[in-house]
């Protein structure tokens, strides 16, 4: 079901960037014999911590998660900008290594033999807040090693990397940490996400500096582990349009090439995915194309793509529209915290929500049963059909823009009546909003139960400008949301709009809800199809 949304294979053997127009932040990926696998952040949503496939490192799909639910009953309920940061991914000696930092809690390990398949609980193999964006790494002697940097909102201090001996079972650590690099003590501030890999007797850590919206690509090498390390910056924006281009993998293919996975941070809609061609030049990485006369590389929008040999591959793209035909929930879609039993059910090729009971005084934006998924493309339309019948007095239903500005169409019922209203919300972090995490509404509609309890509800993206957000992050594109109902799913009437702003350190999500905030036995919500277009 559905129509294509963001393609990034041409189909005359090149590829655009964004590899991926989706929020699949601080990706890490490996090749393992002709297969690609990736990762990315996950942060509180569950499941968590996204299985990526692909045969060409252009096409990918969503093959599973990791984690069925993000550890702790903390995340029972949404702790934003919390749980699940930039994971590594590893494979060594048939075991597959999902390695995740919370950075709360300690830094996880999760293994499995069969990556489509079900993984390991996660271990905390380094209990304690403040370290984040672990990597594993064997060397052929088989010693084991971890490289990790560090969060100054947890440890109160930032840009300093870390090395400590590991296990070689990955299920621990022995001895002390060694600081092998600090950025503050040259130009690579905020200097995080360390990869680790190894290259003609050279130790290579790829690690992004500058911070996520307007940083470069750095790379530290040493023929010792613990070092020292010199550094050298491979990739920056330059003349190209990608902002702030850094932090994820590289990865060679069986024919020799080499090639990096990265993210670019566009506000609203995350942090997208590009793919770069990689050269090297005296042992040093250049990523992207370098122009003459430049000893780094800059961000391609367009190229061949990479030579994978005999690998086939089609072309397609992750899921996004959903006519729930099949066994199990499709895996598009995220909980906005770990889930619990009862909360749905496929049924004759619908989706049941159930009203699950909520707490009146939570907004919608921190309810943990939103159902939601990432923005697919930079602009698209997405139709969901409802139908309330079995709603009950007091359940409240709707499609939700969640992002720390978020806005919804709740379908309250009331009686014999089914009640609309537009709701915004805004949520408050600190310092990042002054305003206040309070909701607003604005009566929509007032429906008759019995006879007009179908309801189509359009959620539509358009890009309406650009937007400067400080006087070094410039540039980034603004889109305005607008949610329209109908009864006939011909004619819209618009509920609201309004201008998007990206989760903490997330990007904008959108999807569905049915909560109860009454007493007793609540109704349920049956959901049609969810249909994506551009």
């Amino acid at each position: 079901m559905g129509k294509q949304i963001w393609i990034a294979d041409k189909g005359d053997g090149t590829f655009r960037n964004p590899v991926l127009y989706a929020d699949y932040s601080d990706p890490d990926a490996i090749r393992v014999g002709e297969d690609y696998f990736m990762t990315a952040s996950s942060f509180c949503n569950a499941p968590g911590l996204p299985l990526l496939h692909s045969r060409d490192l252009v096409n990918w799909k969503v093959v599973n998660y990791i984690l069925p639910e993000v550890p702790g009953e903390r995340y029972d309920k949404p702790v934003h900008g919390c749980g699940v940061w930039a994971p590594s991914l590893r494979y060594h000696e048939g075991i597959f290594y999902a390695c995740f930092p919370m950075p709360d809690e300690g830094i996880y390990m999760c293994t499995t033999k069969d990556p489509f398949g079900e993984w390991s609980r996660p271990v905390n193999i380094r209990p304690g807040a403040g370290w984040i964006d672990p990597c594993p790494f064997w060397d052929e002697d088989g010693r084991a090693y971890l490289v990790a940097g560090v969060a100054k909102s947890r440890i109160g201090y930032k840009s300093v990397l870390h090395m400590v001996e590991m296990q070689p079972d990955g299920m621990g650590l022995i001895g002390g940490e060694v600081k092998i690099f600090d950025g503050n003590e040259n130009d690579q501030v905020t200097i995080e996400g360390p990869k680790m890999y190894k290259r003609n007797g050279w130790y290579y850590i790829f690690a992004p500096a500058g911070g996520v919206k307007i940083g470069w690509q750095t790379v530290l090498r040493s023929k010792n582990v613990f070092g020292p390390y010199e550094y050298k910056v491979v990739m920056r924006q330059g003349d190209s349009p990608v902002n702030g281009p850094h932090q994820g993998a590289w990865i060679d293919t069986v024919t020799g090439e080499h090639w990096f996975l990265h993210f670019q941070d566009v506000y609203a809609a995350g942090r997208i995915v590009h793919l770069q061609p990689m050269s090297w030049k005296e042992d040093w990485p250049i990523i992207g194309v370098a122009k003459e006369g430049k000893d780094y590389g800059e961000p391609v929008t367009e190229y061949r793509k990479p030579d994978v040999g005999a690998a086939e591959s089609g072309i397609f793209e992750p899921e996004a529209s959903d006519d729930f035909s099949g066994s199990s929930l499709g895996l598009q879609w995220q909980w906005n915290a770990n889930p619990k039993e009862g909360w749905y059910e496929l049924k004759g090729g619908k989706l049941f929500l159930n009203a699950a009971a909520a707490d009146v005084d939570t907004p919608y934006g921190n309810q943990p049963n939103l159902l939601l998924q990432k923005w697919p493309a930079p602009e698209f339309t997405c139709v969901t059909k409802l139908d309330c019948g079995e709603m009950k007095e007091g359940d409240c239903a709707g499609v939700i823009s969640m992002g720390m500005r978020y806005g919804l169409l709740e379908i309250k019922r009331i009686g014999s009546v089914l009640e609309l209203n537009f709701v915004k919300g805004v949520q408050k972090f600190g310092k990042i909003l002054e305003e206040a995490t309070e909701e607003s509404s604005t009566a929509v509609a007032a429906l008759d139960a019995a006879s007009q309890s179908v309801l189509y509800v359009k959620y539509e993206v358009k890009r309406t400008g650009i937007r400067d957000l400080s006087e070094t992050e410039k540039g980034f594109p603004e889109e305005t949301v607008t949610i329209s109902y109908s009864l006939d799913g011909e004619n819209y009437k618009e509920a609201g709009n309004m201008i998007s702003m990206p989760g903490r350190w997330v990007g904008v999500k959108n999807g569905v809800f049915c909560m109860r905030k009454a007493r007793g036995a609540g109704g349920r919500l049956a959901m049609e199809y969810v249909e994506y277009e551009v």
